[in-house]
């Protein structure tokens, strides 16, 4: 991870065919484009790849998440579950659309605690988010029973999951709608962007006309503008270039994820030899996409010790209970209710104060990040670099 690792001729190649029109607005200049329609083809194609019926490309993994709340009709009074470990994209979409995030805790696979979830359902939910967190599978069938109960929709937060699996079938299909994130850190990606997957044909319309400004996309003589709107939207058109890119990288995912999984289980053999080390639950290792390698030590102080000989051998991991980006007690401008807003909203509405959240919320969080580091994952490993990563491991084994 990620995908810039390899990128090549194919890229270029892809890019080149939308230089050679000289379109990079989706849609329209039929008689510029020479029959290239290149955001058209990357959702066609990551259709079929995940076995979806129908794929939305956005601008963004934040977009597709928005564009997948607004076109289930999520809004102002209602409630979204989502998991105290995510990117904060997954929470400010809930918040932007009007509703409001409520968090579960999470479990060995880093992901939603169904048991959790169950006791966070009221009757304002009206969507669950799972995030398949860190390229691994949530327990997303449990999750997906326990919403069914209820007559909630679920929508897969598949960001860091592209290429992932579970017992053969996709992340993101399970669900649903299915969000994917392709920015430029992401296992496959086209700089920026993102993508919407449904089986549900009325649902995918939604999303094709939101993130369109409203319009219904129906061919007419006139041109552009003369289309109906059943709904108002926003902008969150992907271009040319990108659906370019995406087509070049999804045809190289399956690779990837091998190259991942090769590497993965090389520094997951030196990890293993840490005393009292265990490892993320994962649900299916061979749908893994091998993005990341989570261990466990047995408390926060022998977490800290460990990572501090990795740190002195140029091989520091990622704590996430010491993250800011990714974790719900250092969300400091989410738990204040910061806003530009100069009348609190999305946290305030008619000057009184929609929810206050509280840092000790998630305990049983806070206990499993605290002690878990993590390893970003390479397409490429270097020998030199594997060689360091080892020493490093071997180390800390030591200890």
């Amino acid at each position: 991870m990620p995908g810039f690792e390899v990128f090549g001729e194919e890229e270029k190649r892809q890019a080149l065919e939308v230089f050679d029109t000289g379109v990079l607005f989706r849609y329209e200049f039929g008689e510029q484009r020479n029959g290239v329609y290149k955001v058209r083809e990357f959702e066609q194609a990551f259709a079929q790849y995940t076995g979806a019926a129908h794929a939305q490309a956005v601008t963004s993994g934040s977009a597709a998440l928005k564009v997948a709340l607004s076109a289930l009709g999520v809004g102002l009074g209602d409630e979204v579950i989502t998991q105290g470990f995510t990117f904060v994209a997954t929470w400010e979409a809930i918040l932007d659309v009007g509703a409001v995030p409520i968090f579960t805790e999470i479990d060995h696979t880093l992901n939603m605690d169904p048991l959790d979830l169950e006791k966070k359902i009221t009757s304002k939910t009206r969507a669950i988010i799972p995030v398949h967190m860190l390229g691994a599978q949530a327990r997303i069938k449990e999750i997906k029973e326990i919403a069914d109960k209820y007559g909630v929709p679920v929508i897969e937060d598949t960001a860091q999951a592209a290429g992932a699996r579970l017992n053969g079938q996709h992340l993101g299909t399970f669900g649903r709608c299915g969000t994917f994130s392709f920015d430029a850190v992401k296992t496959m990606t086209t700089g920026e962007g993102g993508m919407v997957i449904s089986n549900d044909e009325e649902l995918w319309r939604n999303c094709s006309e939101y993130h369109d400004h409203g319009h219904d996309h129906v061919v007419n003589p006139g041109g552009r503008g003369g289309e109906g709107r059943r709904f108002i939207g926003f902008n969150y058109r992907m271009m040319e270039l990108q659906g370019a890119i995406g087509l070049a990288q999804l045809a190289k995912l399956d690779m990837i994820v091998r190259e991942q999984q090769k590497n993965k289980a090389i520094l997951k053999e030196a990890a293993a030899k840490i005393a009292g080390v265990s490892f993320r639950k994962i649900l299916d290792e061979q749908g893994d996409s091998a993005t990341f390698l989570a261990f466990m030590l047995p408390d926060k102080e022998q977490a800290a010790k460990v990572n501090q000989v990795l740190r002195e051998n140029n091989a520091g991991a990622i704590n996430f209970g010491e993250n800011t980006w990714h974790f719900y007690p250092s969300w400091e401008h989410l738990l204040e209710g910061k806003t530009l807003c100069k009348n609190s909203w999305p946290f305030t509405v008619q000057g009184k104060r929609r929810v206050i959240y509280d840092p000790q919320a998630l305990p049983a969080s806070s206990e499993l990040m605290n002690r878990t580091l993590v390893y970003q994952v390479p397409v490429k490993l270097s020998e030199s670099r594997r060689d360091t990563l080892l020493t490093a491991l071997n180390k800390a084994a030591a200890l």
